[in-house]
């Protein structure tokens, strides 16, 4: 699944990285074959790091990592990182495995609860044998239903602990409690990431697998009426997928930045019945809307405080709504009629 649209992105997010950082690094990539994964396996790959793509493919599809076979210094490991038992030596691990879509990880609570915990103790455990650096993809979900807009990283969130969204939520949330101890015990040096709401080419659209601008985009390609929770009142901020995977490069390749926790995502708060509309317009399509009833634990409002990411970092999205959606919905519609 490598095209111009893809290869143009990674060309931006090389030119916005310290690639030195990564030159000749061996870096594991657990959930290397899911969306996020599959952009950093690409762009560390063309940066010259031996890249080991771990993934047991319950969520990630291994065509988004197809085109690296037969790379020198790619390699693709089917296995699950909740007992993964090998021991390579590596100097980063990106940790990213986990079913993301709440569809899916509500099908599959326990493999979603253990990929964030177990998984991540697996991860510190091969970092504490190599003194790696490890970089735990946290969620905005850590957050549960905030009541404090824009959310900084010092808001301790508003979690249901026996919620329907619960697995991910705490799951996310006992990874970074995990990420912390090992950091204070051991001297692990772990970063965390709070990702917002990133879309882009391969976010997953079909089944159950689909989030909402992918399955907006999907629905209207196909004529379909997009379906709508709720009045569509309720808000995401959206990040185009170079924006960030630039921040995830950049938080793991800065030097002293152990133990640091970054809101990555965009400022602006979009609506979802303000999302839907710019969809259609957007793929010229007749869709109307189709709306259901609003899941229960969903939430309200996503909007990040990134001072702290802009002001350690340098790094703040580029890419505005209008025109990631428009390179998402050509990367669709080219890969629909392929």
């Amino acid at each position: 699944m490598m095209d111009a649209i893809v290869k143009e992105d990674i060309e931006q997010i090389k030119k916005s990285i310290d690639r030195e950082a990564f030159r000749g690094k061996s870096v594991l990539v657990s959930g290397g074959s899911g969306f996020l994964g599959s952009w950093i396996c690409d762009v560390l790959s063309e940066l010259g790091s031996k890249v080991i793509c771990l993934d047991n493919l319950s969520t990630g599809v291994f065509e988004n990592v197809q085109h690296l076979k037969g790379t020198k210094g790619f390699e693709f490991e089917k296995a699950d990182v909740c007992t993964y038992s090998r021991n390579p030596k590596v100097d980063m691990i990106y940790h990213l495995a986990s079913r993301p879509a709440p569809e899916d990880y509500q099908k599959h609570p326990v493999e979603t609860a253990l990929a964030n915990s177990e998984g991540t103790k697996q991860m510190l455990e091969l970092a504490r044998k190599h003194d790696s650096r490890v970089l735990f993809a946290s969620s905005s979900e850590a957050y549960g239903d905030p009541e404090v807009f824009p959310t900084p990283e010092s808001y301790e969130g508003r979690v249901n602990p026996l919620g329907p969204r619960s697995c991910y939520e705490e799951g996310k949330r006992f990874g970074e409690a995990l990420c912390k101890a090992y950091h204070d015990q051991y001297e692990i040096d772990v970063r965390i990431a709070r990702i917002f709401n990133s879309y882009g080419p391969r976010l997953r659209a079909e089944g159950f697998y689909g989030r909402v601008v992918s399955r907006f985009i999907l629905q209207s390609l196909n004529r379909e009426n997009l379906t709508v929770f709720g009045d569509g009142s309720q808000t995401r901020s959206f990040c185009y997928v170079t924006d960030t995977v630039s921040g995830l490069l950049a938080q793991i390749g800065e030097e002293e930045r152990s133990g640091d926790v970054l809101n990555l995502g965009s400022e602006d708060e979009t609506k979802i019945i303000d999302l839907a509309k710019k969809i259609i317009q957007l793929s010229h399509a007749r869709s109307g809307l189709r709306y259901l009833p609003f899941p229960p634990g969903d939430h309200l409002r996503r909007r990040p405080d990134i001072t702290k990411a802009r002001e350690m970092l340098g790094w703040e999205p580029k890419v505005g709504l209008d025109q990631g959606l428009s390179r998402t919905v050509k990367w669709f519609n080219k890969s629909r009629i392929q």
